[in-house]
């Protein structure tokens, strides 16, 4: 899939990087609707050295930072404010179900659905697949701030 949004346009919206940075590209936006991204997991992830040294699995936590990473891609995109001006920060998760392991190799899309907006409160139903399989579903919540932010 040809990228909507490649890793350096994904950079514009997010203050994390790596090793924490957890989406490549973004292949599908509609504003206010909803946003596809994608994670490439490889064995080079520096968490696969302890989750686990002979059977390596993303960790849940990280599919979920993952989404909530897509959803203020999402998020920014669709309010089309300078990300240097505030920051999305993750204020909640609810009904996470996880439903396979997330192992090297694995393609992990990211399909994130604007439930409601109340104010500066975004939340969002995301829900992550390997090759069609569900691997994660949850409702995520974010708060816009208003922070000038230092990425140098």
């Amino acid at each position: 899939m040809k990228p909507l949004l490649d890793i350096n346009q994904v950079l514009n919206y997010l203050p994390q990087r790596p090793p924490f940075l957890f989406i490549d590209k973004v292949v599908a936006i509609e504003e206010k609707k909803s946003l596809t991204a994608i994670k490439n997991v490889t064995m080079n992830e520096p968490f696969f050295a302890g989750h686990f040294p002979n059977r390596p699995i993303m960790p849940g936590v990280l599919i979920i930072e993952a989404l909530a990473q897509a959803a203020v891609v999402f998020a920014f995109y669709s309010i089309k404010e300078d990300p240097a001006k505030s920051l999305f920060l993750f204020a909640g998760v609810d009904n996470a179900r996880f439903k396979r392991p997330v192992v090297p190799g694995d393609v992990l899309q990211l399909k994130i659905e604007l439930l409601k907006i109340r104010h500066d409160v975004w939340k969002v139903q995301g829900t992550a697949t390997v090759e069609g399989e569900l691997v994660c579903t949850a409702e995520l919540m974010s708060v816009k701030k208003e922070v000038a932010r230092d990425d140098s």
